[in-house]
């Protein structure tokens, strides 16, 4: 069966290294900081200025005013910071951000991807993602393998307007986890149950072993 969404989010965790600094993007992303780490040391971090900051909070133990990059309530973990708009960015254009995890349209076998327009869309929304993806040391994506219609999401080149070009390290989709390679993506790990012909039958380019 495809992973669900928590999964996905709980294999993305595990290659999370102990010390690293993890910034969370909107959308599915958020969903990582509910991923137990067990004896990791992981600091996540939120472009609107969250650093160190834990799981959702639980009903009732809401603080209004503590938001992850998707606007939920959040929780703070012990050594947590609340720091101004421009020096979050600092820290994220300065090179401090082990990984960053967004949410993407489209990923590309040669390490492209998008995720600030849709196709037909006037206009879209980069919000940070550029300074991310641009300064993050790894950048890694979580997204459906394919849309609503049925058409891949994983491609040899992107058919919308590129994020950042050659940056994208893993991919991980419902079925598997994913290393672009150039002009491929290689398997990492697949779903319980999901097979390579599925994957290469869902994907618009060659899969690997």
């Amino acid at each position: 069966m495809p992973w669900s969404r928590p999964q996905m989010a709980e294999r993305l965790a595990r290659e999370f290294q102990d010390g690293w600094i993890v910034n969370l993007g909107v959308g599915m992303p958020t969903l990582i900081a509910d991923v137990p780490f067990g004896d990791r040391e992981i600091t996540y971090h939120s472009e609107n200025g969250v650093i160190g900051y834990g799981p959702v909070a639980a009903p009732g133990q809401e603080d209004l005013q503590l938001v992850n990059a998707s606007g939920q309530n959040v929780t703070l973990l012990p050594g947590a910071a609340i720091v101004h708009h421009a020096d979050s960015f600092a820290l994220i254009r300065g090179g401090r951000m082990d990984v960053t995890v967004m949410g993407a349209y489209e990923a590309a076998a040669n390490g492209d991807f998008a995720n600030w327009k849709v196709k037909g869309a006037k206009g879209g929304g980069i919000g940070g993602a550029m300074d991310l993806a641009a300064s993050a040391k790894r950048v890694y994506l979580m997204l459906e393998h394919r849309t609503r219609d049925g058409t891949p999401r994983l491609m040899a080149r992107c058919s919308l307007p590129i994020t950042a070009r050659g940056v994208v390290t893993l991919v991980v989709t419902e079925l598997g986890l994913f290393a672009p390679t150039g002009e491929a993506f290689a398997v990492r790990d697949l779903a319980p149950g999901v097979t390579l012909d599925e994957v290469r039958a869902a994907t618009a380019c060659p899969v690997t072993e």
